[in-house]
């Protein structure tokens, strides 16, 4: 929160909740013991390496690939990728699925509303340049 101001705790929670709400099959139970017992260069990321872990997760995706070394990274079965390459590989996998998911992202987009062209640029500014 001290690098987002705009961000109140109440709207923090909000934003929990429904997740949690949508997604409750994704959610990742029996991590933290594991937490102690990682070392990553930034010790607050410990936490995504061992829900990563517990979750039997092959990609942790990221902007800080710096923060979760290969060379740790590999005695577990799991890559860091950048989120540009990891959307890359998904649109290889699935390219109709994955368009049709950014024209849904797109379309719920109301305030302000995006044309594609905008939700293009947008997606460049949050360092998706390849696609």
């Amino acid at each position: 929160m001290k690098n987002r101001p705009d961000l109140t705790e109440e709207r923090l929670h909000r934003t929990k909740a429904l997740m949690n709400s949508n997604v409750r099959d994704c959610l990742v139970q029996g991590y933290k013991d594991l937490i102690p017992s990682l070392n990553l260069p930034d010790a607050n990321d410990r936490h995504v390496l061992a829900a990563a872990i517990c979750a039997g997760a092959d990609v942790i995706v990221t902007y800080n690939l710096s923060d979760f070394p290969a060379t740790t990274l590999e005695q577990y079965g799991i890559e860091a990728q950048h989120p540009d390459e990891f959307i890359i590989h998904l649109i290889d996998l699935a390219p109709s699925v994955i368009c049709e998911a950014a024209k849904q992202q797109r379309i719920s987009l109301r305030n302000p509303p995006q044309s594609v062209d905008g939700l293009l640029a947008a997606y460049e500014r949050q360092g998706l340049a390849r696609l």
